[in-house]
């Protein structure tokens, strides 16, 4: 059974919903670290969940949904082995997957049907990185910010 780790704030709780269920259905075990109602919640509280668990290789690959999408990828993408990309279409899952190696899939639960979604959690769970010149890239994207750190 394929594993998946999935969270979202209040905004993203009802498309969570729809999309747990699609993943079930389709034999995934999956993961729900909340939110659970659509009472007003921090999305930040849920983005480290799963960021975390990506983090650390607890699942290679995570779902995070908020109402643009933009709070909770900001959050994940603060973990070192975190590449969390905003996709609002499937063009744009695939091309996270493809040139980017993106291992957790943001969600803009306000802008997206729920077809729409599971759509792009299709071509996410389905994409495998290419590598090559794509793999440079995606490895710069930790030695430069450790230089810059040092």
């Amino acid at each position: 059974m394929k594993n998946i780790i999935i969270g979202s704030d209040h905004a993203g709780f009802e498309l969570k919903t729809k999309i747990i269920e699609y993943l079930k259905n389709n034999d995934y075990n999956v993961e729900d670290v909340g939110c659970y109602s659509i009472e007003s919640v921090d999305y930040p509280d849920f983005a480290h969940k799963v960021a975390s668990a990506v983090n650390k290789g607890n699942f290679t690959k995570g779902i995070l949904i908020c109402g643009s999408g933009n709070g909770v990828c900001m959050t994940a993408n603060k973990y070192k082995n975190i590449r969390a990309a905003i996709a609002w279409n499937k063009q744009i899952a695939y091309l996270a997957r493809l040139h980017n190696d993106a291992n957790i899939i943001c969600l803009p639960a306000r802008f997206i049907s729920q077809q729409e979604a599971i759509e792009i959690i299709n071509v996410f769970l389905n994409t495998d990185f290419e590598g090559g010149r794509h793999l440079i890239r995606v490895k710069k994207i930790s030695e430069i910010k450790k230089k810059i750190d040092e």
